[in-house]
């Protein structure tokens, strides 16, 4: 008697270990496909919280023009926050350069998938990078 007593005893456990991780199951699945449906709905320019930003350096040959000019640059953010691919949308190449430079190595918050950022950088006639 006592043996069938152990295995109803075992099998209530496997139920209830069982109920348990089909909750948390469901539970993630809900909570992965909303975040990744919110970062599908983000504006194009992206609102993730940006960690760590590098500034882009003034090219020297422009700083004896004393232009200033905007670039706009396009980024490919990974999961894990890393900037994984840039391109230069708009404006000069020479700037645009320096932009992407700065831009490969900043740090984003993580999110649940890729996205991309489109960023506007302004070079001032003094020389600094300014988005």
């Amino acid at each position: 008697m006592r043996g069938k007593r152990a295995e109803i005893s075992e099998l209530r456990t496997r139920l209830v270990l069982a109920g348990i991780v089909v909750s948390v199951m469901i539970l993630l699945a809900g909570s992965k496909e909303s975040m990744v449906r919110g970062a599908a709905n983000r504006p194009a320019t992206g609102d993730r919280e940006l960690i760590t930003r590098v500034n882009p350096d003034y090219p020297n040959a422009w700083k004896n023009l004393n232009p200033g000019g905007v670039v706009r640059v396009e980024a490919l953010v990974a999961p894990d926050g890393t900037v994984k691919a840039t391109r230069l949308l708009d404006g000069d190449s020479i700037l645009g350069q320096s932009a992407m430079t700065a831009i490969r190595q900043w740090k984003y918050a993580p999110a649940a998938a890729e996205q991309t950022v489109t960023l506007k950088i302004d070079f001032d006639s003094h020389g600094n990078g300014i988005q």
